[in-house]
């Protein structure tokens, strides 16, 4: 079994290597257009790597991006294989990863209580200086 840190360094690989098979648009299927890897996580036995993805549009197209992806398993498998040195190489397992989409409209809930809190700490500041200005 490998180290914490070897596992480490294969997840980071396997994901640098999919991310540039993507860019390079090597894998050529137009439902992956516009996709990214968000993360890899490597089984200590390394029989399975789990491949989170993500997609510009949000959650719209994860059916038909997750199909492409179980389609050109055996084309990824084989490419990542010769790039990233390792005795056996493990299966792979995609899933649709909805945190980038959570940040988004977690950013978006923030954004728009930003905007509320000044009008309501000017309120308050006003009320606070006519009191002040009244004693």
């Amino acid at each position: 079994m490998p180290s914490k840190l070897r596992l480490q360094r294969i997840n980071d690989r396997i994901r640098q290597e999919l991310s540039e098979m993507l860019v390079k648009d090597e894998i050529r299927d137009p439902r992956l257009a516009g996709i990214f890897i968000t993360d890899v996580s490597v089984d200590r036995e390394l029989a399975y790597a789990e491949i989170y993805i993500s997609a510009v549009e949000g959650s719209a197209r994860s059916k038909e991006i997750l199909a492409g992806m179980e389609s050109a398993s055996g084309f990824i498998r084989r490419m990542l294989a010769e790039r990233v040195d390792l005795r056996s190489f493990p299966r792979l397992r995609f899933h649709w990863d909805p945190t980038p989409e959570r940040a988004d409209r977690i950013e978006q809930l923030l954004y728009s209580l930003r905007q509320e809190t000044p009008a309501e700490k000017t309120k308050s500041d006003d009320a606070a200086e006519d009191a002040e200005i009244e004693e």
